[in-house]
């Protein structure tokens, strides 16, 4: 057998007859499931949310809102300036009309301000996101709105937030022992 390979020598098999180690076996593992087997751990826990990344996600969305006024306010003052491309003004008059149809930094700024009071204001009362609107990188954002969903569901089914799965049936047990003492109790006093 040449290198315990199966062959007694490599000549005439197509080989060098280097033998290497196969580096696609698996060792079988030492330690116990990858998984665990505790009844608690495989009951459904709901992802929660994280209200910080939430909160700065509202207030983004709003200070979106506020740029794209500010930046539509800021190009109509320059777009009214181009309605006098074919004017043949000295350059004083045209500083008097670029003056007169700017829009006024303060002007900009009260009105971005009162946009931006009166969306925390909705942002705020408003609760949370819609489900529909959400992308899958959205992930608190889907959290949130999955709870939101499921507290609907639950107090449509009249079920309780501290419900638990199979209380029913511990319930019924404990109705069957009270039930079973009792009659004991009736037995025995019976028999005195």
């Amino acid at each position: 057998m040449s290198s315990n390979v199966g062959l007694t020598t490599p000549r005439g098999s197509g080989t060098s007859g280097y033998v290497q180690r196969n580096l696609a076996h698996l060792k079988p593992r030492d330690y116990g499931k990858p998984y665990s087997t505790d009844l608690d751990s495989l009951k459904h826990r709901q992802r929660q949310p994280d209200k910080e990344i939430l909160e700065h996600d509202r207030k983004r969305d709003v200070e979106v809102k506020v740029f794209e006024l500010r930046d539509r306010l800021e190009d109509e003052g320059y777009v009214s300036q181009s309605h006098f491309p074919s004017l043949t003004l000295h350059s004083l008059d045209i500083k008097l009309i670029v003056t007169c149809f700017r829009v006024d930094e303060e002007e900009i700024e009260t009105q971005t301000e009162a946009l931006r009071k009166k969306l925390l204001k909705e942002s705020e009362r408003g609760g949370g996101p819609n489900k529909k609107g959400l992308k899958m990188h959205q992930v608190h954002e889907l959290a949130e709105a999955k709870i939101k969903q499921d507290d609907r569901f639950r107090s449509a089914l009249g079920i309780s937030k501290n419900y638990e799965e199979g209380g029913h049936w511990k319930k019924q047990e404990e109705r069957l022992k009270a039930a079973a003492e009792k009659a004991e109790k009736e037995v025995t006093e019976e028999s005195k």
